[in-house]
């Protein structure tokens, strides 16, 4: 009978350091080692305006976030295609991704519009997009871009805006019968309830507005708010500036990318390019605090703009004639469902924060108002 050897403490030794290092090896993460795969993403709005920052956040945000594996690559309006060209871009791939406004493409779906320029029911814009997440207001986003447009694209909102101005005039607009005959700018269903009381409405993308607007082309416009205003120059052109408006109470940007491409990525990058507009549009509202009321205030005391509030008659004016405009849309079964589920949202939400909530006002006059 042969003799068996115990292994010497020496091989015993190696052999455990043979198997550690291959179940390590056997634990490591197989993790993509692959070229980073660069996407061209578009904003609709001019490099220099705040708005284009914005999508810069965005972008910032996906690439910190995304470990090198995708990259966005920043464009301004008009680099690839001009800003209301963007959604067939997309679709079509000739982008890979674009930042804008939904109701820029107003001219496709009327109903577009409400996903970015809703009907002034909600209070603000973050309620606007507590709907869209939590209300049932994205699946129907997904039926009109998916059933019924059938464009080659995934969208979610992000950025809630505040109230928009009425907008910049040569002379400031003191009644509902001067809006008559206007010549004026805006987009998405704004336009139909200019219409409605008697402007000739003009849509045109940001970087247009101001020139129009020098040329007599337009008598007034709005674009959005006292940041954006200022640096494309509407103080240059016009001195009278109307604060306050319900044509475009609440508004949210729109990201867009590629239908095919977003779904052939990974979960996880998906999920960075979910989850990054929740933290732009997080971080946007803060620095919209900052930012626009510093600049509305250059725009008074440097720059001789005339700050008015626009009267109340020519907001209940506009009131009546968004009863006209949704009456008229809700012909069309889509649109009516979907103003049927924001004001079930808004009935409910708006509610319960004008019941729930101490007015700002009370408590902003008693410690910032008294002499």
């Amino acid at each position: 009978m042969s003799e068996v050897k115990a292994p010497a403490r020496r091989g015993l030794l190696k052999a455990a350091a043979v198997g550690a290092v291959g179940t390590a090896v056997l634990a490591t993460p197989n993790v993509s080692r692959a070229q980073t795969v660069s996407w061209r993403f578009q904003s609709t709005w001019p490099q220099r305006d705040i708005f284009h920052e914005f999508a810069q956040d965005y972008v910032s945000r996906v690439n910190a976030m995304a470990g090198n594996r995708l990259r966005l690559e920043l464009l301004p309006a008009g680099a690839v295609v001009g800003a209301f060209q963007l959604l067939d871009a997309v679709s079509a791939g000739t982008l890979d991704g674009g930042h804008g406004v939904s109701a820029y493409w107003f001219g496709k779906n009327k109903a577009f519009s409400l996903f970015g320029t809703a009907p002034p029911w909600f209070g603000d814009a973050n309620q606007l997009l507590g709907w869209f997440y939590y209300g049932g207001g994205e699946a129907l986003y997904n039926e009109l871009v998916n059933d019924i447009l059938k464009v080659n694209v995934v969208g979610m909102l992000t950025g809630p805006m505040p109230t928009q101005p009425l907008g910049w005039f040569k002379n400031p607009v003191q009644n509902a019968d001067q809006i008559r005959g206007l010549k004026y700018r805006t987009v998405g269903l704004a336009t139909d309830m200019f219409n409605s009381m008697g402007a000739a409405v003009t849509a045109l993308p940001g970087g247009e507005i101001v020139p129009a607007l020098e040329r007599g082309v337009i008598d007034g416009a709005e674009f959005n708010n006292p940041s954006s205003d200022r640096v494309l120059g509407f103080p240059d052109v016009a001195k009278v500036y109307m604060i306050q408006s319900y044509h475009q109470n609440t508004e949210a940007f729109e990201i867009l990318f590629n239908k095919g491409k977003f779904e052939a990525l990974p979960a996880e990058l998906k999920a960075v390019l979910r989850y990054a507009s929740e933290a732009a549009s997080s971080d946007m509202s803060w620095k919209q605090q900052l930012r626009y009321p510093n600049d509305l205030q250059e725009m008074a005391s440097r720059q001789g703009v005339n700050v008015q509030v626009t009267p109340r008659p020519v907001l209940e004016a506009q009131l009546r004639a968004w009863d006209g405009v949704v009456r008229n849309l809700e012909s069309d079964a889509y649109f009516k469902k979907v103003c049927d589920s924001q004001r079930a949202w808004c009935r409910r939400v708006s509610a319960f924060y004008l019941r729930y909530q101490a007015s700002p006002v009370l408590a902003y006059n008693h410690f910032f108002a008294r002499g």
